[in-house]
């Protein structure tokens, strides 16, 4: 690396760049359950629909319920916070499994 190539402003990483650096290895089962009958019943307007940054949440067009996508936590708890009515039962993934960050 020459000094010109040193001294340039790092490239500024959009969510997807970082969304590569995480490395899973996914549970066989959900670490994550949402009570659909308080679900249904949202005072939130559903943020969870938007406020996960991995899209953990997702509701199919023509279903009332959310579908849950584990696999892509970052488990970051934003979610469980987020529900105010505690529809989300979020635990940490068994020893192991879940999320590995490789840059810190």
């Amino acid at each position: 690396m020459n000094i010109e190539e040193a001294l340039k402003e790092p490239k500024k990483l959009t969510l997807e760049d970082k969304l590569f650096t995480v490395k899973y290895n996914p549970a066989k089962e959900s670490h994550i359950k949402v009570d659909n009958e308080i679900c249904k019943k949202c005072t939130t307007n559903r943020i969870c629909l938007t406020i996960c940054p991995a899209k953990v949440y997702e509701l199919e067009e023509g279903h009332t319920e959310v579908h849950v996508s584990f696999e892509n936590c970052l488990e970051c708890g934003t979610c469980r916070v987020a529900c105010t009515d505690n529809a989300i039962d979020w635990r940490c993934p068994q020893g192991g499994m879940g999320v590995c960050y490789r840059f810190g």
